[in-house]
């Protein structure tokens, strides 16, 4: 069966800060896909996210490039196996630089905390109880 990827791109201010930031997190970078003025951020088998500079970005844009710290151009949501993973992988970002948004959402069946990454782009981490999204909670 076909699995749809998505590519999220995304401007930054440093490309090798940001394979820092991103490998710290855990995440794996795609030598592959990844030169110094990109590199391919690996979220999962079906979600890559591309660190562009900002020259290499314009490339793909006629528009202006949003500076992330001032704008926001996109909000970001993973998903994640548990709570507690919600945590994990937020306090991995904070420990590497993040922002905490101080933005926790709890509503029991759903749980979510958020980040700005080194260069302000928003991500939101988020757990949904399976029996919730199948209908039974």
């Amino acid at each position: 069966m076909y699995q749809q990827m998505i590519f999220v791109n995304l401007p930054v201010g440093d490309v090798e800060r940001a394979k820092e930031f991103f490998s710290a997190l855990g995440f794996a970078i795609n030598a592959q896909f990844s030169t110094e003025d990109v590199a391919s951020v690996v979220i999962s088998d079906t979600i890559v996210v591309m660190m562009h500079s900002p020259a290499h970005y314009a490339q793909f844009t006629k528009k202006e490039i949003a500076d992330a710290r001032s704008t926001s151009e996109v909000l970001v949501a993973l998903s994640a196996e548990s709570r507690e993973k919600v945590d994990e992988l937020v306090g991995k970002a904070l420990a590497a630089g993040a922002t905490d948004n101080d933005r926790t959402q709890d509503y029991g069946f759903m749980y979510g905390r958020s980040f700005d990454d080194l260069d302000g782009h928003t991500w939101e981490v988020m757990w949904m109880d399976p029996a919730a999204v199948e209908g039974e909670a």
